[in-house]
C-alpha cells in the first residue's frame, strides 16, 4: 500500500455570505478527495472564521493523482432546524499539488455550487503531499454534533515535520487518460509560512521501446520553394519509414508490426556487450600479481575495459555497443589481458558467434550476466571464468545512453572520453526573483562626526550585485523605500549580503555594517500581499578597539521586506521565443494541455568543422530546449552525416512556445581541449501554435548560421515532430489567458530591469548545467537562449523596419485601390463602389456585418493556401542576403567594442545618421500631434476662433439633419470626378497645416 498522503490544512475564511436570516452564517468546511471526507469544526456566527485544522487523505494509486480533484466546500449549518446550506467550494485539480516545502498558504475564491447560487469569499488552505510513515491518515467524517465545542479527533494532527517530495512529473509518467478540472485561481496568501529544507530528487524517466527490424529508408523529398528566398534555403518534407510506419504528408502509414513506443525515429540496432566480473584468474608472473582488463573485439572494432592492479578477481560492470551497420564480422571476441609495460599478456578468450546471440525486446527485464569459462589460445580449457551479457537491442535499451559506442573507439580512448559523447536529459534549476525591499536604517555611525553620512545600500546575491541611491542622513536615519530584484536558483547556496556604506570622498567608501540572510529562510509569496518587514542589526565588519565595543549599549539597524516572488515566470531565454510561461510557484500551475514529442533522426551535408588525419570532420551533437528540460543527444564521432535516431518527450503547457534544436561540434575530445569551446553549427526553431494536433511533421530544416562573411549554410537537420493535445477545450481557454502570469500585469517589471534579470539567469542556468556530467558548455547555453539577441544591429534594424512595412503594406494597398476609385480610373468599379456606399448609408446596420463576413470569407479563401509546413529561418525576412560587410563585422564585435578609432568614428557616424532619420520622422508625427492640440488651444487666436465657429455651425446642422445625408454627401464629396478635383491641397489640410507646434520652441 502507498504511503503518499494528501496534507489539506484549513486556515480560514473571510467575508463569508450571511445566511442565518440574522446577518451571520455558522460555517464549516467539508474536505472530499478520492471517496474520503472530513470536516471541520462549526464556527458559531462567524463571516470570518478561523479553523487552522490539518487533515490527511490516503492516496491509493499515486499514478491517478493527476486525474483526482480535491473538493473543499463551506457550510453553513443551522442549529435550530438542522439544516444545512453551502456557501461556497473550491475545487483543485491534482495536477497542482506540491511537496511540503513548496506549499504555501494560499487564498482561494469561493466558487458557485449551481448556477443560481450567490456566494462571495475566500478560503484559505494549505495543500501538500507527504510519504512520511509516522503520520497517520485522519479519522472519517464524524456526524455533526449540535454541541460546536467537541471537535473531531482529526484536529490531532498539527506536525510541522519535515516532508520529503513527491514529483508530479512521476506522478503522471503512467497517465493514459486525463480529467480536466477547472479549479479556482487564487487571489492571495495568508501571512502565515512554514519552511523545511528539503532536497528534491531528479528522476528521469526513459519510455521502453519494442525493436522492429530496420526498414529501408525511403525518402519523397519535395521543396516547399517560398518566393523569399533560394530554393538551397527552403524547408524539405520527407517520407522516412519510421518506428510507427511510413510517414506521408504528416499522417502515419502503420506497418505491418505493431508500433513501437519510439515512432518518432528509425530502429538501429547494437551489438551489447555488459563486462560484469572476474574470477579466479591465474597470476601471470613470479610474485603472483595480475593487472586484469578486458578486451571486446568484433572485427575491426575493438573496446577496452579500465585496468585493475594486483587484483585476481576484478569488478568493472561495463557495457559496449557496436552498431550493427558497420559491423563485418560474425564472432565477437572477449579477450583477458594482463597490463604491463612492454607488452600486455594473454590470458584467455572466450568467442561467440554473432548469429546465436539472442534479442532483447524491451520491456523485457535486462539479460542475466552469465559465467563463462576462458580459454587458452589454442582453444583449450584455462584458469579463471568471466561474467558476460551478451545480447542485440536498439537504442531505446537502458544500456544504450552509458554505454561505451564502437564509434569513439577507432579515433580516441574510449575510456577518457566516454563522459562527453554520452547522451543525457538536463533539468535547470528552479528560478525564483528576490525582492529586496530597503527602507530605512537606524542609528547610522560614522567615524567623522564633523559630517553628515552620505549613505547607500549594496546588496550582493553572489555575482550580482545592486546598490540604493545616496542619501544624506541629517538625522543618521537614512530612508530609502527602494526595490532591488535579484535571480536566485534552487537549491539555494549563495546568501544575501546587505551592507550600508558611507561615501566619504570620490571613489572612496566606507563599510559600515552588514548584514547575511540566507535565501532559504526566506517567506515565499505568490501575489502581491505585503510582506511583514524586520529589523536587521548592522555587524561591524572590522572591530578596531574591543573596550569601546563593549561600551556600546546599541548597535546599527536596518529595516527590510525581502521574500521570493514566485508569482512571476523568471525568463532565462529570448521573451520572443520563450519554451516555459508558468510562474515559478507550483501552486500556480495548470494542468498539461499536451505532449510534445521530438525524434532527431539526422544530419546530412554539414560543414567540415576540424580537420583530423588530413581531412574535414565534425563530432557533432544535438541539443534541444523546452521548458526546463534540456536534452542532449550522443556525439556521432568523425561523421558529416551522422544519424542520432533519438527521441525525446516534453509535456505543454501553453502552445505559444517554442521548441529550439541546435546542432553543435564537440571540441572536448582532443587532449587537452577541455577549454575549447564547442562550435555552434545551426539551431532551429518552432513555435508550437503552428502545428496542428496530431499531426507527423518529418522535414528536412537547414541550419542557416551568419558569419561575418554573410549567411551560410552548414547543413540539413532531419527531425519528426507532433504536438498530441489531451483536450482540445483546455488548449482553447488557454488562447484567453494572459500569457504571462498575473503578477507580470500587477507589479509589472521594468523592461531595463528584466533585461538585466534575464542576463543573469541565463548565466546563473549555463553555470549550473556546466557542473553537469557531462557538462552543458556555457556558449551551447547561451547560444540556444539568444542571450545576445538586445544588442544593437544594422541588419536586425532593417529587417525590423521592412517588417513594419509589410505589415502596412495591405493598407497602403487599400489606400491606392481607394485612390483609383476616387480617380475613376475603372469607370464600372467606381459605379459599384457607389452603389455599395449609398447602401451602406442607408442601412448602417449592416456594416459591422459586412465587415466580418467579408473577413470570414477571406478566411476560408485563405485556408486552401494555409502553410503545411513550420516557419524556419528566412534569410530573406532577416535582411541577411544583401547586408554589408561591414554592418555584420559590427555586429559580430564584442561589448564593448574592440575595433579601431577610426572605424569606430565612422561606424558612430553611420548611427547618428539614422538616427538623425528615425528623430526627423519622430518630429514630424509629434507636430501633427500638436496641431491637433492647438485647434482649442488659443495658441493660434485666429485659427482657434474660426474652428471654435466651425464647430458651433456643425453642431447646429447635425441637429437638424439625418447623418445619412451627410454621410452621403461626404462620401460623394471625396470619390468626385477628377474634373470636379484641383492640384492643390484643399481648404482643410491647408489650414491644418498652418497650425502651429512646439518645434518653435525647440534649441
Amino acid at each position: 500500500m502507498s504511503n503518499y498522503k494528501l496534507g489539506v490544512e484549513v486556515v480560514s475564511a473571510h467575508d463569508l455570505m450571511p445566511k442565518d436570516g440574522h446577518g451571520s452564517s455558522s460555517p464549516c468546511v467539508e474536505l472530499h478527495f478520492d471517496g474520503q471526507k472530513f470536516r471541520t469544526t462549526i464556527k458559531e456566527k462567524d463571516l470570518n472564521p478561523v479553523w487552522d485544522e490539518r487533515f490527511y487523505f490516503n492516496i491509493a494509486d499515486p499514478a491517478s493523482l493527476p486525474e483526482l480533484a480535491l473538493e473543499a466546500s463551506v457550510i453553513n449549518f443551522n442549529k435550530a432546524t438542522h439544516s444545512k446550506s453551502v456557501l461556497g467550494k473550491v475545487q483543485i485539480s491534482g495536477a497542482s499539488f506540491v511537496p511540503f516545502a513548496d506549499a504555501v498558504v494560499m487564498q482561494y475564491p469561493l466558487e458557485k455550487r449551481g448556477m443560481f447560487s450567490r456566494v462571495k469569499g475566500e478560503l484559505n488552505l494549505k495543500v501538500f503531499l507527504t510519504n512520511d510513515p509516522s503520520i497517520k491518515p485522519s479519522n472519517p467524517l464524524p456526524a455533526i454534533d449540535s454541541n460546536p465545542s467537541n471537535p473531531p479527533p482529526s484536529q490531532a494532527h498539527k506536525v510541522l515535520a519535515q516532508v520529503p517530495i513527491l514529483s508530479t512529473s512521476t506522478l503522471r509518467e503512467n497517465k493514459s487518460e486525463s480529467r480536466h478540472t477547472f479549479h479556482s485561481i487564487p487571489k492571495k496568501i495568508d501571512q502565515h509560512h512554514y519552511s523545511a529544507p528539503v532536497s528534491e530528487p531528479v528522476r528521469h524517466v526513459v519510455d521502453s521501446m519494442k525493436p522492429e527490424p530496420q526498414p529501408h529508408r525511403m525518402f519523397k523529398v519535395y521543396s516547399l520553394v517560398s518566393t523569399q528566398q533560394p530554393v538551397d534555403y527552403a524547408l524539405k518534407e520527407t517520407s522516412p519509414f519510421l518506428g510507427g510506419g511510413q510517414i506521408v504528408g504528416g499522417r502515419v502509414i502503420r506497418a505491418e508490426k505493431p508500433a513501437s513506443t519510439y515512432d518518432l525515429v528509425e530502429q538501429m540496432q547494437y551489438l551489447f556487450v555488459r563486462v560484469v566480473k572476474a574470477r579466479y584468474l591465474p597470476a601471470m608472473d613470479v610474485t603472483g600479481s595480475l593487472d586484469p582488463y578486458v578486451e571486446v573485439k568484433v572485427g575491426n572494432y575493438k573496446g577496452i575495459t579500465k585496468h585493475f592492479e594486483k587484483k585476481q578477481n576484478p569488478e568493472w560492470n561495463e557495457v559496449f555497443a557496436f552498431s550493427r551497420e558497420h559491423m563485418q564480422a560474425s564472432i565477437l571476441e572477449v579477450v583477458i589481458k594482463d597490463k604491463d609495460l612492454l607488452k600486455d599478456d594473454f590470458v584467455g578468450i572466450i568467442r561467440f558467434d554473432l548469429h546465436d546471440v539472442p534479442i532483447r525486446v524491451p520491456p523485457d527485464s535486462p539479460l542475466a550476466p552469465e559465467w563463462y569459462r576462458l580459454e587458452g589460445r589454442k582453444g583449450d580449457k584455462t584458469k579463471g571464468e568471466l561474467m558476460l551479457a551478451v545480447w542485440i537491442g536498439t537504442q531505446s535499451d537502458e544500456s544504450f545512453p552509458d554505454a561505451w559506442h564502437s564509434d569513439a573507439a577507432a579515433y580516441f580512448d574510449a575510456s577518457s572520453v566516454i563522459s562527453h559523447i554520452k547522451s543525457k536529459v538536463y533539468h535547470a534549476p528552479r528560478l525564483w526573483y528576490v525582492r529586496v525591499n530597503i527602507v530605512e536604517a537606524q542609528d547610522v555611525v560614522i567615524k567623522e562626526k564633523v559630517r553628515f553620512p552620505d549613505v547607500y545600500v549594496k546588496a550582493q546575491l553572489g555575482n550580482q550585485v545592486l546598490k540604493t541611491r545616496s542619501v544624506q542622513a541629517r538625522t543618521f536615519n537614512p530612508l530609502w523605500n527602494e526595490d532591488l530584484m535579484f535571480v536566485a536558483a534552487e537549491p539555494f547556496e549563495d546568501h544575501l549580503i546587505l551592507s550600508v556604506e558611507d561615501r566619504v570622498g570620490p571613489n572612496k567608501d566606507e563599510v559600515l555594517g552588514r548584514v547575511v540572510i540566507p535565501l532559504g529562510s526566506l517567506e515565499k509569496r505568490v501575489d502581491d500581499h505585503i510582506i511583514l518587514g524586520s529589523w536587521f542589526n548592522l555587524e561591524k565588519p572590522v572591530v578596531i578597539d574591543v573596550d569601546q565595543l563593549k561600551k556600546d549599549k546599541f548597535s546599527s539597524r536596518i529595516f527590510l521586506r525581502v521574500c521570493l516572488d514566485g508569482g512571476y515566470h523568471v525568463l532565462d531565454e529570448s521573451t520572443h521565443y520563450s519554451s516555459d510561461l508558468r510562474p515559478t510557484a507550483k501552486q500556480l500551475w495548470k494542468p498539461s494541455i499536451g505532449l510534445l514529442e521530438l525524434g532527431i533522426l539526422n544530419a546530412e551535408g554539414l560543414h567540415p568543422m576540424k580537420s583530423r588525419e588530413g581531412k574535414g570532420t565534425s563530432d557533432t551533437y544535438c541539443v534541444a530546449k523546452y521548458g526546463q528540460k534540456w536534452v542532449r543527444t550522443r556525439t556521432i564521432i568523425d561523421s558529416l552525416s551522422p544519424r542520432y535516431n533519438e527521441q525525446y518527450t516534453w509535456e505543454v503547457y501553453d502552445p505559444a512556445t517554442v521548441l529550439t534544436v541546435g546542432v553543435f561540434d564537440n571540441c572536448q575530445l582532443e587532449k587537452g581541449s577541455n577549454g575549447n569551446k564547442d562550435a555552434k553549427i545551426g539551431k532551429v526553431r518552432i513555435r508550437l501554435s503552428t502545428l496542428e494536433t496530431g499531426r507527423v511533421y518529418t522535414h528536412s530544416y537547414p541550419l542557416l548560421v551568419l558569419h561575418p562573411s554573410g549567411v551560410k549554410k552548414m547543413g540539413e537537420i532531419h527531425l519528426a515532430i507532433r504536438f498530441s493535445s489531451t483536450s482540445f477545450v483546455n488548449m482553447m481557454y488557454i488562447y484567453s489567458q494572459p500569457l504571462l502570469p498575473k503578477m507580470h500585469y500587477i507589479q509589472p517589471l521594468m523592461m531595463m530591469q528584466q533585461d538585466m534579470l534575464r542576463h543573469q539567469a541565463v548565466q546563473i542556468v549555463a553555470a549550473r548545467l556546466n557542473r553537469m556530467e557531462p557538462p552543458l558548455r556555457k556558449e551551447v547555453v547561451e547560444y540556444m537562449s539568444d542571450v545576445d539577441s538586445h544588442l544593437w544591429s544594422m541588419r536586425r534594424s532593417k529587417a525590423n523596419f521592412f517588417r513594419l512595412m509589410s505589415v502596412f503594406s495591405g493598407l497602403f494597398s487599400v489606400s491606392r485601390w481607394f485612390g483609383d476609385i476616387c480617380k475613376w480610373k475603372n469607370p464600372i468599379t467606381t459605379v459599384l463602389v457607389h452603389i455599395l456606399f449609398i447602401m451602406l448609408v442607408c442601412f448602417p446596420e449592416l456594416i459591422l456585418s459586412t465587415i466580418f463576413l467579408y473577413m470570414f470569407l477571406v478566411g476560408l479563401w485563405n485556408y486552401r493556401y494555409r502553410p503545411r509546413y513550420p516557419p524556419h529561418m528566412n534569410t530573406k525576412i532577416s535582411h541577411a542576403e544583401a547586408v554589408h560587410p561591414d554592418e555584420l563585422d559590427e555586429e559580430f564585435d564584442s561589448f564593448p567594442t574592440s575595433r579601431g578609432a577610426e572605424l569606430v568614428r565612422m561606424r558612430y557616424d553611420r548611427l547618428r545618421s539614422v538616427a538623425g532619420r528615425i528623430q526627423t520622422v519622430v518630429g514630424d508625427l509629434a507636430t501633427q500631434g500638436e496641431r491637433v492640440q492647438a485647434l482649442l488651444s488659443w495658441r493660434d487666436p485666429r485659427a482657434t476662433s474660426v474652428f471654435v465657429l466651425f464647430c458651433l455651425m456643425a453642431a447646429l446642422v447635425l441637429f437638424v439633419t439625418p447623418v445619412k445625408v451627410l454621410a452621403a454627401l461626404a462620401g460623394f464629396y471625396i470619390m468626385r470626378h477628377p474634373r470636379f478635383r484641383h492640384r492643390i491641397p484643399s481648404a482643410p489640410l491647408n489650414f491644418f497645416r498652418r497650425l502651429p507646434a512646439r518645434t518653435d520652441s525647440m534649441l
